[in-house]
């Protein structure tokens, strides 16, 4: 990946046939200075300490699938990678809900169905619905009746009385949830009928249930666009700008997204900050709840210099995170180091190393047993 690219590591021991004499050199010229000063530390290193180091030698380290390589300082990556949540695009979300208590009389609509605009989903009956109803069809007939006898026959205020009384009775009906005029009987039954199209991922009632006002019969949920909520350390995200693209993977399918906004909020938990993506899904892969793999396409010219190892390098030991670094000596030390965030298939590293320091950067797990196994009196790896 382009993102492990940018942190370069020099490979130092891919073959046996190089790394044998590289090693023998160094533990020949073991006196020599470090240029950043590890043969002065008391890290483990010394001579003395051997319950803290291993010692192997290439062809142990070919036999155990070890690989070193060096560290290098270069610009972070211009892609980071997240883990990402797929939610319901909150604009393209209805609740189907009643405006007054109402009884379930039919249901037209089941869960996992895709209806249309307009499609009507349940039949609900109400006393209260009933009475507007019936007021707006009164009204609608005093309005009819002064209207046709005129001014010359009905006095200005009754005229406008009547208007007033239709309004009133209209503005109820509405309120309900009921068209503007009155149609059919009083009998207090209505239709809740679908705001737009979508699917229904939540039904949750039976009928012959009473209903309170706003719960939610249905959830309607348009799915032909998602959203993907990406956790970013928070340091990270002032990198990614608004309005860049970004890139979901989910079951091997690759899909491009758009960042609508970061969030100005870190948990206090994780220390993350979330980057929300709108992604459109006209094939239907992506649904709430779904976990994805997302890549961000940071902005290179905000990035710091920082060094970078790849991911399996790292170890916890003691409660800490390690890399098993080389000394002059040869021998392999456990070293704590304090990481950023991830690109690629590498991990930034802020503390505990130096550009030029040799790394175990495969075979990291089998170092750390080495190193158990010498603590337990068994000896060192040879």
């Amino acid at each position: 990946m382009s993102a492990v690219a940018a942190l370069a590591l020099s490979a130092c021991s891919r073959s046996p046939q190089p790394a044998a004499p590289a090693a023998h050199d160094e533990t020949q010229a073991g006196a020599k200075a470090s240029p950043d000063g590890h043969a002065a530390e008391k890290d483990g290193h010394e001579e003395g300490e051997g319950e803290r180091v291993v010692r192997m030698d290439a062809a142990a380290l070919q036999a155990a699938g070890i690989r070193t390589a060096e560290v290098a300082q270069a610009l972070a990556g211009e892609q980071l990678r997240a883990p990402g949540e797929v939610l319901d695009d909150a604009y393209g979300t209805t609740l189907i809900t009643p405006r007054v208590v109402s009884l379930v009389v039919r249901r037209h609509a089941k869960l996992g169905d895709e209806v249309a605009a307009g499609t009507p989903l349940v039949t609900l009956t109400s006393v209260e619905v009933s009475d507007a109803q019936a007021e707006l069809r009164v009204a609608e007939q005093e309005w009819k009746r002064v209207s046709a006898l005129g001014r010359e026959a009905v006095a200005g205020r009754r005229i406008s009385e009547a208007k007033i009384a239709l309004d009133r009775a209209r503005a109820k009906a509405q309120a309900y949830g009921l068209p503007g005029a009155a149609s059919g009987g009083a009998n207090g039954q209505f239709t809740l009928a679908a705001p737009h199209a979508g699917r229904i991922t939540e039904d949750s009632f039976v009928v012959g249930e009473r209903i309170e006002p706003g719960r939610a019969l249905y959830r309607l949920v348009d799915e032909s666009v998602v959203w993907v909520d990406a956790k970013l350390p928070a340091g990270t995200v002032a990198r990614v700008p608004v309005g860049s693209t970004a890139t979901i993977v989910a079951g091997g399918a690759r899909m491009s997204g758009k960042v609508m906004r970061s969030a100005h909020r870190t948990s206090e938990a994780t220390r993350n900050a979330v980057v929300r993506i709108e992604v459109p899904n006209a094939e239907d892969r992506l649904h709430g709840g779904d976990y994805v793999e997302v890549f961000l396409d940071a902005e290179a010219g905000q990035a710091a210099q920082a060094l970078g190892v790849p991911s399996s390098a790292l170890v916890q030991m003691d409660g800490e995170t390690v890399v098993f670094r080389r000394d002059d000596a040869g021998a392999f030390a456990p070293v704590p180091v304090r990481t950023g965030e991830v690109i690629g298939d590498a991990t930034v590293v802020r503390e505990g190393l130096k550009a030029g320091d040799t790394i175990v950067v495969e075979g990291a797990f089998e170092m750390k047993a080495q190193l158990l196994k010498a603590q337990l009196g068994e000896g060192h790896g040879h």
